[in-house]
């Protein structure tokens, strides 16, 4: 079974509500499209923003769910660890 830690699961939670916000600035960018033009910065801008929160969001993802060994370091106080003078 793979365990997860916390940070994993809040940057997976991210990931999701990042593509929530994807989904929701492509909706903005049709609107807008409609409305103003698709010339108007206005949906430039949106069209950018579903870029970056789709990148944003497969990159949380990947962290999220990726299976990281335990990357602690761990020191001993044994004679022979220590350097031979």
């Amino acid at each position: 079974m793979k365990q997860t830690s916390t940070a994993q699961k809040v940057s997976f939670i991210i990931a999701i509500i990042s593509y929530i916000a994807a989904i929701s600035c492509i909706g903005a960018t049709v609107y807008y499209s409609g409305e103003l033009g698709s010339d108007h910065p206005v949906v430039a801008s949106f069209g950018a923003s579903v870029v970056f929160f789709v990148g944003v969001g497969v990159v949380l993802h990947v962290i999220g769910k990726v299976s990281l060994p335990n990357l602690s370091m761990k020191f001993s106080a044994d004679e022979q660890d220590k350097p031979k003078e």
